[in-house]
């Protein structure tokens, strides 16, 4: 056990970046690992800040925003989008709940979940656009916000809520996550919020202060809210949740909490 070797899990499992040393991604080094879900999103968020400025700098706010969700969906290795793929084949089918779970499993993709990823795709990049097109490059830290509290949420439904197909499945290597393991991802997610709230300050943009206050306090709101909304509707038809489902939720939460930051950006 250590704590390099749990971060690293974290990372590998949940994308690409090119970090060694995670293990055999046993039941127990997965449950460890998952402490470390909002650093691998921050990691994601700031490489996307990072490509979102050179390529907002080099053109205009639709072609920059388009590259930054390709590098973005690059990053995670698509493995939240097939959740929500799968998720969207699934719960859209107004099936009975087996007939579900099934269409879920399968690994091929319906015309429902082209249909959700296309319009989840159009929506975040149409968002990224208004975010880089309405502000300046001091505020680009805050795309950490939405890949941190969206893996936190991750964490407290593994923790929260019952299994849809019992020991069957991804998540059920997940099964058993204690509580104290929420508390410290919320304790790390709240920190790198700060800190990602505070970089535009560091970088002289102290005339956006309200909108900056109101993201750190919003975020994690915004997440619990919708979050805890989906995760019931998901869990009152099919008892409980899925892998899939865990991925579908960061999706979800992910484009909220963008829409979260336009809004702040426009209206503040």
């Amino acid at each position: 056990m250590s704590v390099r070797g749990d971060a690293a899990a974290a990372f590998q499992f949940l994308s690409r970046f090119p970090v060694k040393g995670g293990g055999d991604f046993s039941r127990e080094l997965l449950q460890r690992s998952v402490v470390y879900y909002p650093a691998v999103g921050a990691a994601i968020g700031l490489s996307a800040a990072l490509g979102a400025g050179v390529a907002a700098w080099l053109l205009p706010a639709w072609p920059a925003a388009i590259i930054t969700l390709i590098l973005w969906v690059w990053l995670t290795g698509g493995l939240h989008l097939d959740g929500w793929m799968d998720c969207a084949d699934g719960l859209l089918s107004y099936r009975t709940r087996e007939r579900m779970l099934e269409i879920m499993k399968d690994s091929r993709i319906g015309a429902m979940g082209v249909l959700a990823c296309m319009l989840l795709l159009l929506l975040k990049a149409s968002l990224l656009a208004a975010f880089l097109e309405g502000g300046s490059w001091t505020e680009l830290p805050l795309l950490l916000l939405p890949p941190v509290w969206s893996r936190w949420y991750m964490v407290r439904v593994m923790v929260r809520y019952p299994l849809a197909r019992g020991d069957d499945g991804l998540a059920a290597s997940f099964k058993g996550v204690p509580a104290r393991q929420e508390r410290r991802t919320l304790l790390l997610a709240a920190l790198l919020s700060l800190a990602a709230a505070a970089a535009p300050l560091a970088l002289g943009a102290g005339e956006v202060w309200p909108q900056l206050l109101a993201a750190a306090i919003l975020a994690p709101a915004l997440a619990l809210a919708c979050g805890t909304l989906a995760a019931r509707r998901v869990r009152s038809r099919l008892g409980g949740l899925t892998g899939d489902v865990y991925g579908a939720l960061n999706e979800l939460l992910e484009a909220l909490l963008l829409l979260l930051l336009v809004l702040l950006q426009h209206n503040l």
